[in-house]
């Protein structure tokens, strides 16, 4: 990116059966836009008696957004859903005022080797809809924005850029951009995104000012109106970003708030068990004892 203003490196987190690796919240960045959670999924390799088994847990003030690049996962929720997502859709679930839900390997596949590569993300609500009813939308593939300009194919995932829309409900001005290109050239498209903005680079390198930057990095944004860079061939990144929030957002566990009293009073709901099951699962994962507040 041109104007760098933060260069974060992916870290390893365990999630239970493998390590993910995590961009995001850092330390010296909490947020980009309202993106305030980003998990690297991957890629996992898994043998016929492996499989992803995340019971079941509560999430609020947040959306999840779920973006496969291999691999499949079946989502069910304490609303009612229950659906496999595959390569190139969209889950995106909001959780608002509390929601409880499952990842798991499908049943077609968990006798089988099988692999498992994507993107989880954590986009805070805004003040207005942080106890909103939750919500789960599915966006198919097919439906996703895509088109190519001189060599580079552009996927808009999730909310405004290009003059274009993502189907993917958002709640608060944002964009979700996939860029791949099989070619070396400049991309210059800091005119279509607003707010801040970072570039994650999956696989390949980038180029900007004199340096190159390579897979498993995150730059950040001084200014996203001045997003430009020579992009190497056969390379795949993605953009994300949008208006920032004017208050504070805390993140401890899973749960995202603008105040510390709805974490506190979310843990006790989950001790409590206050929060709605998904049907026809019993395992829970327990709240962890470790207290982290981030803003």
């Amino acid at each position: 990116m041109s104007n760098t203003k933060l260069i974060i490196e992916e870290r390893a987190a365990n999630i239970g059966n493998f390590l993910v690796g995590r961009l995001l919240p850092f330390r010296q960045k909490r947020m980009v836009g309202p993106f305030i959670f980003i998990d690297h999924i991957g890629p996992v390799y898994m043998n016929d008696k492996e499989n992803l088994d995340v019971a079941m847990h509560p999430h609020i003030g947040l959306s999840t957004l779920t973006f496969l690049f291999e691999g499949a996962i079946v989502h069910r929720d304490s609303i009612g859903t229950e659906i496999e997502i595959t390569p190139g859709a969209v889950n995106w679930m909001t959780a608002g005022k509390g929601v409880v839900h499952t990842e798991r390997t499908p049943e077609r596949l968990r006798n089988s080797t099988k692999k498992l590569h994507g993107l989880q993300i954590w986009v805070a609500l805004p003040l207005s809809e942080e106890q909103c009813e939750p919500s789960f939308a599915h966006v198919s593939a097919d439906e996703i924005p895509s088109w190519e300009d001189d060599g580079v194919q552009f996927k808009l995932i999730a909310g405004k850029a290009f003059g274009k829309q993502s189907p993917v409900p958002v709640y608060s001005p944002l964009f979700f951009i996939e860029i791949k290109s099989i070619k070396t050239q400049t991309i210059t498209i800091g005119d279509h995104l607003f707010g801040e903005s970072a570039l994650y680079i999956l696989e390949g390198s980038i180029t900007s000012d004199g340096h190159t930057y390579g897979e498993k990095q995150l730059l950040v944004a001084k200014d996203s109106t001045l997003c430009a860079f020579e992009i190497a061939a056969n390379s795949t990144v993605y953009i994300f970003g949008g208006n920032p929030f004017p208050e504070e957002r805390f993140i401890e566990w899973n749960f995202v708030a603008s105040n510390k009293e709805l974490i506190e009073k979310a843990k006790e709901n989950w001790k409590g068990n206050k929060f709605p099951s998904v049907p026809n699962e019993t395992e829970r994962i327990s709240l962890p004892e470790q207290r982290r507040f981030g803003g």
